[in-house]
């Protein structure tokens, strides 16, 4: 199944997308909801699948990103947060901010919550997540080095795109990401190179922070993350789920 939030009329409302056809729900996908109108997917207005109380954030977690940055395996998952007003839409703008002169892509599986998770342990972990969407972790590396901490260079409005919808259906053990700038790959990776898989990660933040249904949680970037300039289409490929492209500004 696949969840998405599409621009209706005046209003924005939850959807289930198949290749050509959302169908639109009466509530949010976390709670009971019944069938309604239905609506060409085709030229539809996709907006963020999600939107989160917070958007919790693995670093460091392929080991080949962990050799390209010179980084030792860690011992535990290094999280930090997002703003929820970072979220931005598929096909979206990422504005390159003033204040910054080097813009980075990092292509992401991001995890979709979808019940309430307080103190859960991996093998509990599954039942609470709702599904998976792409995520683009867009990150002012030039501001992350000066601050020596990462809410700024990764906090601005708009630098985390996530879309296009989100697949209930697909296991992220083992699954290809790839991110492209202007039709060139550089990122290649497959989950199973994470270091910290997905259910450990829930069960390890939820121990830390209760998770709501609708929160997000980035699973980390494999090697090959580089910058951006304005102009550029940045796309998000992952197996089984969909493409993420924004263009830069």
């Amino acid at each position: 199944m696949r969840v998405v939030r599409v621009f209706h009329g005046e209003d924005v409302r939850y959807g289930l997308a198949d290749e050509s056809i959302i169908t639109l729900i009466s509530d949010e996908p976390f709670v009971a909801w019944e069938a309604e109108d239905a609506v060409a997917l085709q030229g539809a207005r996709l907006m963020p699948p999600a939107m989160p109380t917070k958007i919790v954030c693995v670093g460091v977690n392929y080991r080949q990103h962990a050799e390209e940055m010179g980084h030792e395996i860690p011992e535990e998952p290094i999280l930090f947060l997002k703003p929820p007003t970072s979220i931005n839409a598929p096909m979206g703008e990422i504005r390159i901010p003033s204040a910054s002169k080097r813009v980075d892509f990092e292509g992401e599986l991001a995890v979709v919550m979808g019940r309430r998770a307080h103190r859960v342990s991996p093998p509990e972990a599954f039942a609470h997540v709702l599904g998976y969407t792409c995520a683009n972790d867009v990150t002012a590396r030039d501001l992350q080095r000066k601050d020596g901490q990462w809410t700024r260079a990764k906090g601005f409005d708009g630098f985390c795109p996530l879309g296009p919808w989100v697949e209930t259906d697909v296991d992220p053990a083992d699954l290809l990401l790839e991110t492209y700038v202007n039709g060139m790959r550089k990122q290649h990776a497959r989950t199973s190179d994470m270091i910290f898989s997905v259910p450990m990660l829930v069960s390890f933040v939820s121990h830390v922070m209760t998770l709501l249904p609708g929160d997000v949680l980035l699973t980390g970037t494999p090697s090959g993350i580089g910058p951006l300039e304005p102009g550029d289409t940045v796309e998000v490929r992952i197996e089984g789920i969909g493409t993420l492209t924004n263009r830069v500004v």
